[in-house]
């Protein structure tokens, strides 16, 4: 099947200090990114509301929605008439006392055609994920779309090589990353540049491993004295950064010829030389003897 470039575009904006404002903010921006001729858009971590994980706060808890609520019935209608893709990350509630950190793939229809809950939940200084969250229970979906097969992972699943290949093996061509990263104010302007250079770095490799696009959507501003660094990117197959945005609200744009993709694998036949009878360790916590 021939596959028509991917238009994609990857936005980055700061809290603006209510959800109320914050919907506005982004339906404006979806609009001007569809504007601009993007054919999928993806939204960062948790779009609509502050980065929760950052203090424990029982009020939060009322600020989540269904797959039914007005935030992604909203999103539905906007998918549908400016003729896009979205990638929307929220705040689920799934049942009572039952909540995850999630997101849909909508399509050009106002379908959900993906539905991903992180599987991994942090737990560290300004990030407070497991007060919220529960770990992900719908495994590891792909969708098929007009420019190849997408797969969504949220934040901390970036740092799991698993997690990456998983969706690779089932198909994906390129995966995307919704985020809230950023430097808490105790650590220093070093340590904020490690962190920053060991996050671009695991990202790229999932991307050369796997020989899949990665595109990685991270939030700006300060929340509860966390710096969203921003700084989202995409990757090419082999790892080569094909665009990145500054620190600031941006629309990041970048055109991807998913075909790329076979012609990297073919190359680095990683996926050929596996040797998959080895890998039973993988499924132990810990597998020293």
């Amino acid at each position: 099947m021939s596959l028509t470039p991917c238009r994609l575009a990857c936005i980055q904006c700061a809290y603006p200090g209510s959800i109320s404002s914050s919907l506005e903010l982004h339906d404006r921006l979806i609009r001007e990114a569809a504007g601009d001729g993007a054919s999928l858009i993806v939204l960062q971590e948790l779009f609509y509301q502050p980065y929760v994980g950052a203090r424990i706060e029982e009020a939060h808890f009322a600020d989540a929605t269904t797959l039914e609520g007005s935030v992604i019935t909203h999103m539905k209608e906007l998918s549908k008439e400016l003729k896009v893709w979205l990638v929307v990350p929220f705040f689920e509630q799934a049942g009572p006392g039952i909540y995850y950190n999630s997101a849909v793939v909508l399509n050009d229809h106002a379908e959900i055609v993906l539905h991903y809950r992180k599987n991994h939940i942090p737990e560290d200084p300004g990030f407070h994920e497991k007060y919220y969250f529960s770990p992900g229970d719908l495994g590891y979906p792909v969708v098929e779309t007009p420019w190849g097969i997408l797969g969504v992972l949220i934040c901390w699943d970036q740092w799991y090589p698993e997690a990456a290949r998983i969706l690779a093996l089932k198909g994906a061509q390129l995966i995307v990353y919704p985020t809230a990263i950023g430097t808490l104010s105790t650590e220093s302007a070093d340590e904020a540049h490690e962190f920053h250079d060991a996050w671009q770095t695991i990202q790229r490799s999932h991307a050369i491993s796997n020989g899949v696009f990665v595109a990685a959507v991270n939030r700006v501003g300060v929340e509860s004295g966390t710096t969203f660094w921003g700084r989202s990117f995409v990757t090419g197959p082999f790892g080569n950064i094909l665009n990145e945005a500054g620190k600031d609200e941006e629309i990041l744009h970048t055109t991807l010829d998913v075909s790329q993709v076979e012609s990297v694998r073919t190359t680095w036949p990683f996926f050929r030389d596996r040797r998959i009878d080895t890998y039973g360790p993988l499924l132990k916590r810990w597998a020293k003897e």
